[in-house]
């Protein structure tokens, strides 16, 4: 997955602002509690990152 397909994928799942506070301030078990920031700027692959968000929140079946 690249980076843009991930972000338009935060983007439909939470709006354009509350996606960056979400990557920016939600820290996340399933990355090893980190935020996505700190996991897309460690260098895990988008499409793990995403996943991260898939299974933290309730994101419909056609974003998955």
């Amino acid at each position: 997955m690249r980076l843009t397909v991930f972000w338009d994928r935060m983007n439909q799942q939470f709006g354009e602002g509350y996606a960056a506070s979400v990557a920016k301030d939600h820290v996340m078990a399933a990355l090893g509690g980190r935020t996505v920031e700190q996991a897309l700027a460690d260098g895990e692959p988008a499409k793990k990152v995403w996943q991260a968000v898939v299974a933290t929140f309730d994101v419909p079946s056609k974003l998955q």
